[in-house]
């Protein structure tokens, strides 16, 4: 059976949701029905991780590479906190590095969901946060990692809309997706997991 790691933050460990209902295992258990064997994924993620995080996070990590299908879904958090784009560029292309090597160092293995809109949640209006200017923010992250990821040759998946489409498809904490919107999310990124584990 194909080995899975998914690399990330809250979206990736599934905050506020059941571990069977995070994107990651949804990815799995759909691939399975489908006729491709995904094992249940290794996921490396805590609530609020920024790039760095996730880096030293790894460094702890009991890793055993090489992995099938690496996942990587960063940077939402390095947006909240301010930081600026420049360093999100640098850190996310060093965590690309290492997501490939990962995956034995084959590249098409290796696929990167982008960061959803958390600016047009409730979260952010109580906040009384300017949701054009998340929008804007994380377009910019959004476009610094399709490009390392396409300049790669990793695969990178697009969920940002899908986050925008479905605004009321929420936790109860206001903030992150639902059951029913990482299931969106996991249908949107089964294709590209698939044809990576069949490269």
């Amino acid at each position: 059976m194909a080995r899975f790691l998914a690399l990330g933050d809250s979206y990736t460990i599934g905050e506020a949701v059941a571990a069977h209902e995070r994107w990651p295992a949804v990815l799995a258990r759909h691939l399975r029905r489908t006729g491709t064997p995904l094992d249940e994924p290794q996921v490396v993620a805590v609530t609020g991780w920024t790039t760095d995080e996730l880096w030293r996070g790894m460094d702890v990590a009991a890793l055993a590479p090489p992995y099938d299908l690496v996942s990587l879904q960063i940077g939402v958090n390095n947006q909240y906190r301010g930081r600026p784009a420049d360093d999100y560029r640098d850190q996310f292309a060093g965590l690309l590095a290492r997501a490939v090597a990962l995956a034995g160092n084959r590249v098409a293995h290796v696929l990167v969901a982008s960061i959803p809109d958390w600016g047009i949640t409730p979260f952010a209006r109580e906040q009384g946060r300017d949701a054009a200017r998340i929008a804007a923010e994380l377009d910019a992250y959004n476009a610094i990692a399709r490009a390392a990821t396409e300049s790669a040759g990793a695969r990178f998946v697009d969920i940002t809309g899908i986050s925008r489409a479905h605004p009321a498809l929420l936790a109860d904490d206001g903030l992150h997706p639902s059951a029913a919107q990482y299931a969106l999310w996991a249908q949107a990124i089964a294709p590209a997991a698939r044809a990576a584990l069949a490269t």
